[in-house]
């Protein structure tokens, strides 16, 4: 028997159905990623599972004793109280004794890495979205609902997170636009679209590629009809014009198609988005020599020397609160470095998009913040007015009269976007810009930033997102220390576990030298060195490995040329308005490149280690 089931069930905000008769249920260990677009009733079906909320028609039917938990999108206001009692709540609703229900939730607090002394009011955002999940867990939950549960969250938590989900036991149904997320944990996939659900019954990758094809197979079919209603339209004109009598079946046939096509529910149109591109900036962007910034005894970036030319697209690593949006205002001239300098280039037009959206005035409309009160702006070379602008961001003309403070996230940041784009610009600085955004988005938003031929500094933690754009990182490491990598956030994870394999083989390196000349003098056991057995002799090398260890040098260099010439390429701004499918096979041969460096530097090291002369 299926733990949830949905039958025929229907929902209404205003004139629009969120959801139409629809039809889904929910079996033991599924774990379920529910997609849609912004806005389209992902986040109340969650609610109507969850029986937070009834549907206007239809049936929901759980298993008898079924248990849900279910994490909202938005940490409730006015969250207070320790950790502990925040996550023991919902046992205490049930007259669970509190002694008891601490005892309970003690094992879930420490597997979850949380305090349950700690004042939940002094947790950051991503802090209290584990303590909520740890709230949805506490009552072992058959079915756990998850409302884009990377929100707020860095990268340390969501692969954290990741880890988490998949070991749990139960059924869990997800909305998220994390894509990694998705690939990693969804066995099947069910679409809202258009007040229908649509179930694929598939990964995620196989439901890309079948859903494009169903809305191309979709598209012809309307064409189809409509050209045979344009057919008929002009055939009953022409009827009366001719004739009195005419064939009633066919006019009712006509009728019937008219219905049909009134009935019929578009697809949301994609968002048109464009960037507002500024005269060229100098070839020299930023320029960071030794630069260091503390707040007080802490250390947020120590010594970071880095040059950023026209057209790279740098992201920024780190937990949160590492630093990554102080180094951005560090560059940008906003917070002074308190070691170093900054050298900046020649006609810099930055737009910066904040994280916290304070450039949108909460009590002014849509159009009002886009065009500050004006009637058109200008974009790409002319004029255009408002809310045609508004338009290619998914804006209607009744939306751009609303308020800024009735929006969703999602409209929000699509509002924060379409008003920094208005403004020309050759740098575009991003924090955090993909929070709550629609994946349809996210992928327009990186097919833009990839044709843009201006400059990028981006702060994210969409992997995803970071992998597919950006051509260099920043990595926060820790006690200020910021080093840059080569590539998106698979490329960092990869050269950094390289890096510290390459230090581990320094040290064993070192440990052999240290334990060979150790063994000059007397054995510890009395007796003089020559009688020491084989194992204790220092080992010396093979003919093999004398004439790899000749070579290295060679292949070394080799590696290192062909490491610079990749560099090149990806540096050169032209290179991605041309190159199309070729950056990413071009960044995958340098990731191999810098892997092969790694493990000769290590091999070379090794095998000198062994013999130094």
């Amino acid at each position: 028997m299926a733990l949830l089931s949905v039958r025929q069930v229907s929902l209404r905000h205003g004139g629009q159905p969120l959801l139409d008769s629809v039809t889904m249920q929910v079996d033991r260990g599924e774990r379920i990623c529910l997609l849609g677009r912004n806005g389209t009733g992902k986040s109340s079906l969650l609610t109507l599972l969850a029986g937070r909320q009834h549907p206007d028609s239809g049936e929901i039917d759980r298993r008898q004793g079924l248990t849900v938990g279910m994490l909202a999108q938005e940490v409730p206001a006015g969250l207070a109280g320790s950790v502990a009692d925040v996550v023991a709540e919902p046992l205490l609703a049930g007259d669970d004794d509190r002694w008891l229900a601490r005892q309970r939730i003690d094992p879930l607090l420490s597997r979850m890495v949380l305090d349950g002394e700690a004042d939940t009011v002094t947790l950051s955002a991503g802090q209290k979205r584990r303590v909520m999940l740890a709230r949805a867990l506490a009552a072992e939950p058959d079915v756990l609902l998850l409302d884009e549960p990377t929100n707020h969250l860095d990268l340390p938590s969501i692969t954290w997170l990741e880890d988490f989900l998949s070991r749990f036991g139960g059924a869990l149904v997800f909305v998220t636009h994390d894509r990694v997320l998705v690939r990693s944990l969804a066995t099947r996939i069910v679409e809202l679209d258009r007040g229908r659900l649509l179930d694929w019954s598939c990964d995620y990758d196989t439901f890309l590629r079948r859903r494009d094809a169903a809305l191309v197979a979709e598209q012809a079919r309307n064409t189809v009809f409509d050209k045979k209603l344009s057919q008929e339209e002009a055939w009953i004109r022409k009827g009366i014009k001719a004739r009195r009598t005419r064939n009633e079946g066919r006019v009712r046939s006509l009728e019937k198609m008219r219905r049909e096509r009134a009935d019929r529910v578009q697809r949301l149109g994609k968002a048109r988005l464009s960037a507002n591109i500024a005269e060229r900036t100098g070839k020299l962007v930023f320029e960071a020599r030794g630069i260091s910034f503390a707040y007080g005894s802490r250390d947020i970036v120590d010594e970071l020397s880095t040059t950023v030319m026209r057209g790279d697209r740098v992201g920024l690593i780190g937990p949160n609160g590492s630093g990554k949006t102080t180094l951005l205002k560090v560059l940008l001239g906003e917070l002074a470095p308190t070691a170093g300098s900054i050298r900046r280039g020649t006609n810099l037009q930055v737009v910066y998009f904040d994280q916290l959206r304070d450039q949108l005035d909460e009590e002014r409309s849509v159009r009002y913040n886009v065009a500050d009160g004006n009637d058109t702006v200008f974009h790409s070379g002319g004029s255009r007015h408002v809310i045609s602008y508004l338009k290619d961001f998914l804006f209607t003309p009744d939306a751009a009269d609303m308020p800024v403070k009735s929006l969703s996230g999602g409209q929000r940041n699509r509002l924060l976007l379409a008003r920094l784009f208005a403004r020309p610009a050759n740098v575009l600085v991003l924090d955090e810009p993909t929070n709550d955004l629609d994946v349809e988005t996210l992928e327009l938003l990186e097919e833009l930033l990839l044709d843009f031929s201006g400059t990028l500094l981006l702060v994210s933690h969409d992997r995803a997102f970071l992998n597919n754009v950006v051509t260099s990182s920043l990595a926060f490491e820790g006690q200020g220390r910021v080093v840059e990598y080569v590539g998106g956030y698979d490329d960092w994870l990869r050269q950094s576990a390289d890096v510290r394999s390459k230090q581990r083989g320094k040290n064993a390196g070192r440990k052999v030298v240290k334990n060979a000349g150790k063994t000059t003098g007397g054995g510890t056991d009395g007796s003089d060195g020559n009688d020491r057995s084989a194992a204790d002799r220092p080992r010396r090398l093979s003919y093999r490995e004398k004439q790899e260890l000749a070579a290295l040098p060679g292949r070394i260099e080799d590696l290192e040329n062909r490491r610079d010439e990749l560099h090149a390429t990806l540096a050169d701004p032209a290179f991605y308005s041309t190159a199309g499918p070729q950056i990413a096979e071009t960044k995958a041969q340098l990731a191999a490149v810098e892997q092969e460096l790694a493990r000769a530097y290590a091999r070379w090291e090794a095998l000198e280690a062994i013999n130094p002369n």
